[in-house]
């Protein structure tokens, strides 16, 4: 057999393996093609349900309850409870003055309610639904958002009025100290290793309180994020998530440097915002009738990936990491007073869509 020949032959068979490695590289970027919608309409929401509630007037924070499997709404002077597996009203906490937020701790078996209009922290017992204590809070003023802290087992409201932050033991009830925040404070999140990040929205920046020393350690500018309200955390990457009104924007923060590494857009009127990690979508509920819901693409790379139609109003949210869903509550106003029309107040529950 002629040298000649081999070679040719030797040829022929490269032509022909790489003809069949092109083949193969096209199926495969077609059959990517082809997924690529899949995956989109997977991380797609839809309205699922709405849940009525009673009761009357105005609305503000939503907590959720994942050990009870619950959801606490604030309503004017009570709290309609709902059971996340029927989805359906099961009780109400009532006899307040103004309230606001629900702070759980599970493990003292307590839920805590910020009574902006008494001054006050409200204990109720997490199975029964029943107070079991009112605690007046010295030094404070409009006590509005209010979240538990399970480092230091204490609870924080943050007072508008009186811009600092008044904490109470969760086991004794008792107010333990006052937290100059130096500036008006809105949502907060704690970190659950001894630090709470914490939005001043007439300050557009961040604090950040020792929850031990009732300290705040450090502040960092959220330019240019202006008038902050909500705020979510990304443990595993340091991120926190402040969303703005007045540049309509989320502001993403690395708390290690307290850096902005990002600014996406959102809709008017935010209020709340939520992060799921396992998902990597973070959810902000805007007045305007929309929630903008963002893909995490990295630790300092987001994409705006819906923009959910929902209700004028429906800016305050909860997320349940359990299902993925998010819970908005809303109500009919009259006209565009801000009257709110009677028997309307009630849940927007969305999914993923299948």
């Amino acid at each position: 057999m002629s040298t000649s020949f081999i070679q040719n032959y030797k040829r022929y068979l490269n032509q022909k393996q790489l003809k069949m490695k092109k083949t193969i590289l096209t199926a495969a970027a077609l059959l990517l093609v082809s997924l690529a919608p899949t995956v989109l309409h997977a991380q797609t929401y839809v309205l699922d349900k709405t849940i009525d509630l009673t009761g009357e007037g105005g609305y503000d924070y939503v907590s959720i309850d994942k050990v009870n499997n619950r959801l606490y709404a604030s309503h004017g002077t009570m709290v309609n409870v709902v059971d996340l597996a029927t989805e359906k009203q099961v009780g109400v906490i009532d006899n307040l003055k103004g309230i606001h937020g629900i702070a759980i701790d599970n493990k003292a078996n307590r839920g805590f309610i910020s009574d902006g209009k008494a001054n006050a922290m409200v204990a109720f017992d997490l199975k029964t639904l029943k107070v079991v204590a009112t605690i007046p809070l010295e030094g404070a003023s409009g006590p509005d958002a209010i979240i538990y802290d399970p480092f230091s087992e204490r609870v924080f409201s943050f007072n508008g009025e009186s811009k600092n932050a008044s904490v109470v033991d969760a086991n004794t009830l008792k107010q333990v100290g006052t937290v100059d925040l130096g500036g008006g404070p809105e949502f907060a999140v704690p970190d659950g290793k001894g630090l709470m990040y914490n939005n001043l929205e007439d300050k557009n920046s961040l604090n950040v309180i020792d929850t031990k020393t009732l300290k705040v350690v450090k502040n960092y500018p959220l330019a240019p994020g202006g008038g902050p309200t909500g705020i979510a955390l990304d443990e595993k990457n340091h991120r926190t998530f402040s969303v703005c009104r007045e540049n309509k924007a989320m502001e993403v923060m690395d708390v290690i440097s307290g850096k902005v590494v990002a600014t996406v857009p959102i809709g008017a009127g935010v209020d709340a915002v939520a992060y799921d990690p396992e998902t990597k979508l973070v959810f902000c509920s805007n007045g305007d009738a929309t929630t903008t819901i963002i893909k995490q693409e990295s630790a300092d790379k987001y994409t705006v990936v819906q923009t959910l139609a929902t209700q004028n109003r429906a800016k305050t949210m909860a997320l349940d990491t359990k299902t993925h869903k998010i819970y908005l509550t809303v109500a009919t106003y009259e006209g565009t007073t801000r009257k709110v029309v009677p028997n309307s107040f009630k849940i927007l529950v969305y999914k993923l869509s299948k």
